[in-house]
């Protein structure tokens, strides 16, 4: 493990192992967010972090991080598990087949197996047709954690239909949002020099599974009854395409949008957002589109909080916006089908009162889906493993309905 760890830390409530920032990806976001609602949950609680590092990177982290396992170091694993059983009662353990070393992430199983403390695994990504050794890790690290967390049903069902794992081994919890705050959007637009445009955005790291190409081939069918309409792809290439196959895909974008004659009607954001940022681009927007291209993508951090700042959404049916957009919660067209974005943006264009509408149905998902609430499902959880209510303190009296 390459950062030294104080003899004299003491026990910690909760311990979570994941990337966190600065390392720029959405899990370590994800992660900051969640310890710091879990500790509002449970006033006077102890946590600290266990930081992923990819090969070759070095991260500057706050105190927060307590130690590093450097992904394809396989003895970082099992010093991790040595550390963990002696001053942590509940280990909180993000999941992502990318994060850990070895083949479809098997690097982590040298953990989970020599920890004797209650894990939480909070899977982000359950896939719906796994090859064979991404299926036996996933299998394995169902096995080897105490309490398994999901962010949809959908993916709940998953887990005991393709995994056998007991329904009462898997909590629900969805992926915590913020919450927009009155007057937000005038000054967002303001800001980002989107007043008087009809501003349609999709956020995240950049890649070919994301679908965009779909979304311009809509435009030129839209734009000559909505001249003033704006599409913000904002994000960066995500860094393992960008190793891979360098900007390609956003070059291909690029070259598209020219070729339809639509570059004026579309701006492409290239850099990574902080969080701030990410929320003034969703507050300055008017619909979100995620035109993603996998029926198995099971969650969607960005959708998320597309539906926590309240946004009208137009979506294609993977697995996470099925189940947030159901009911009528927003707009969903078929995969690959440019024909269908194109009828879903005009009808939410030429109609202010759906949008409204559709504003309000996520508004108040959204607030179910609050961070404040989320920390309170986990915290309840981590208590129940721990065994007593410690120091765990009081929660509120209502929490989210999905985490039963």
């Amino acid at each position: 493990m390459t950062r030294a760890v104080s003899s004299v830390l003491g026990q910690a409530d909760a311990v979570y192992i994941s990337t966190y920032p600065p390392r720029r990806c959405g899990l370590a976001t994800f992660t900051e967010h969640l310890a710091s609602a879990v500790s509002a949950a449970s006033p006077g609680s102890a946590s600290w972090v266990v930081a992923l590092d990819e090969p070759g990177m070095r991260y500057k982290y706050s105190a927060a991080v307590q130690a590093v396992i450097r992904q394809d170091v396989t003895t970082d694993y099992l010093s991790a598990a040595e550390l963990l059983n002696g001053c942590s009662r509940v280990v909180s353990l993000q999941h992502e087949f990318g994060i850990f070393g070895g083949k479809a992430g098997e690097n982590v199983l040298l953990l989970l197996s020599r920890l004797r403390v209650p894990v939480v695994t909070t899977l982000h990504t359950i896939l719906t047709r796994p090859e064979p050794e991404y299926d036996r890790v996933l299998r394995e690290v169902c096995r080897l954690s105490r309490a398994l967390v999901v962010m949809t049903h959908a993916g709940k069902r998953l887990l005991q239909d393709k995994c056998g794992v007991p329904p009462a081994k898997v909590q629900v919890i969805p992926h915590g949002t913020p919450r927009p705050v009155p007057g937000q959007r005038v000054r967002a637009r303001k800001t980002l020099g989107l007043s008087g445009h009809f501003v349609l955005c999709t956020l995240g790291l950049l890649s070919r599974g994301k679908g965009i190409e779909y979304v311009l081939q809509a435009l030129p069918a839209v734009i000559p009854r909505v001249p003033r309409l704006l599409y913000l792809v904002v994000g960066q290439t995500h860094p393992q395409v960008l190793r891979r196959e360098g900007e390609g895909y956003r070059q291909s974008l690029l070259d598209l949008a020219e070729k339809l004659g639509i570059s004026e009607h579309v701006r492409f954001v290239d850099r990574y957002l902080t969080e701030s940022e990410l929320i003034q681009y969703l507050l300055a927007s008017d619909v979100y589109l995620t035109p993603y291209l996998s029926d198995q993508q099971i969650c969607s951090g960005t959708l998320s909080y597309a539906v926590g700042m309240a946004k009208p959404i137009i979506s294609t049916p993977y697995a996470h916006a099925l189940e947030l957009l159901a009911n009528g919660t927003g707009v969903l067209v078929p995969f690959r089908d440019a024909g269908a974005l194109s009828s879903a943006v005009l009808r939410l264009a030429h109609s202010p009162a759906i949008r409204r509408r559709l504003a309000t149905l996520a508004d108040t998902i959204g607030n179910a889906m609050s961070w404040p609430r989320v920390g309170h499902s986990y915290a309840h959880l981590f208590r129940s493993l721990a065994g007593s209510a410690g120091r765990y303190g009081a929660f509120a009296e209502h929490t989210p309905a999905s985490t039963a």
